[in-house]
């Protein structure tokens, strides 16, 4: 049996038990953990799930002045996996496709410190490996619902008419609705009465360079009284995250390795916890990894045919930052 197959049986069992665990899978599912709630610090894995969280509040943590700074990689290496995936997309292969590369910073912060530090609804910390500060909800289930929340769409909050020109970007229009049919379709093979209940709204996400503007939408659907007992085959059948992967789903996954050209790992995965009758998961976004005694800030964004190569390389460039707690 395969590690995933291990995940799967695992959760399915914990869930059977109503015993609280942790959870967190990578984007090619070859790596999933799974622990019990409680064993999770003793593993070197700390997480504030929306103010759920394994870490003591030890008041006001004194900290020196951040600071962060990046290694771009060059617009024309950008530009070769963005050809690549336009021509996919020109052959219909692919309506939207998720294209992320790593960023090297330096930064005078430690993983812990930045973990300590940052402002975001889904924040995990695993020892010596990453640290991940997301904004964005993968599925919640409770009361035998469940709810996904795809983000899509982003803009600099400072922009004249910000929020005008995001909503009625033709281009992060498409992304979204094709981002909403995805996760639509996703729910669908899990759960019955399938319904948008929020659609495109914007959100402000602050980060260490002023706050964006994105859009997020809100889908819903019932599960069966038993869900406990099939939360990893629930998990299963979701991932990878519609959001960061694109539609349809399993050839886009084809065209991200080939432009890609390495594993994601851990980043654009998704971790979360069951509590015994609910759960809350994230997509791990906002995400910086450890490799080699090196920092590297994972970050990318959807493309479309309308898509132009500068535009989506500043995107990716500006998704390169720490929201410090109390800071702009």
């Amino acid at each position: 049996m395969d590690a995933f197959a291990q995940f799967i049986r695992q959760a399915n069992e914990y869930g059977k038990q109503k015993l609280p665990f942790f959870f967190l899978v990578d984007f090619e599912c070859r790596n999933p953990l799974i622990v019990p709630l409680g064993e999770a610090a003793q593993r070197g894995i700390y997480f504030d799930i929306r103010g759920r969280t394994n870490v003591e509040r030890d008041g006001k943590v004194s900290m020196p002045p951040f600071w962060l700074r990046t290694e771009p990689m060059a617009a024309e290496d950008y530009r070769r996996g963005f050809e690549i995936v336009r021509r996919e997309l020109q052959k219909g292969n692919s309506y939207l496709l998720n294209l992320t590369y790593p960023t090297p910073i330096y930064t005078n912060y430690t993983l812990k410190q930045i973990f300590q530090s940052a402002e975001a609804a889904y924040k995990l910390l695993l020892e010596d490996q990453f640290v991940c500060f997301s904004p964005e909800s993968f599925i919640k289930i409770a009361q035998n619902k469940i709810y996904t929340y795809p983000m899509k769409g982003t803009i600099d909050a400072a922009t004249e008419n910000a929020q005008q020109l995001l909503l009625g970007s033709e281009k992060e229009r498409r992304e979204h609705y094709t981002i909403v049919d995805l996760m639509r379709n996703d729910l669908a093979s899990v759960a019955t009465g399938i319904k948008v209940e929020r659609f495109r709204y914007p959100e402000e996400v602050r980060t260490g360079r002023g706050a964006i503007l994105q859009t997020s939408s809100e889908i819903s659907g019932s599960l069966a009284a038993d869900w406990r007992q099939h939360i990893g085959t629930i998990l299963s059948r979701l991932l990878p995250a519609g959001s960061v992967s694109g539609a349809p789903k399993e050839r886009t996954l084809s065209i991200i390795r080939q432009a890609e050209a390495q594993a994601r790992g851990y980043y654009s995965g998704v971790f979360g916890i069951f509590e015994g009758d609910r759960l809350q998961s994230a997509v791990a976004i906002r995400f910086i990894r450890r490799h080699k005694d090196r920092l590297f800030f994972h970050s990318g964004g959807g493309i479309t045919l309308q898509s132009r190569a500068e535009e989506e390389y500043q995107e990716l460039l500006r998704k390169v930052y720490v929201p410090l707690r109390g800071k702009d």
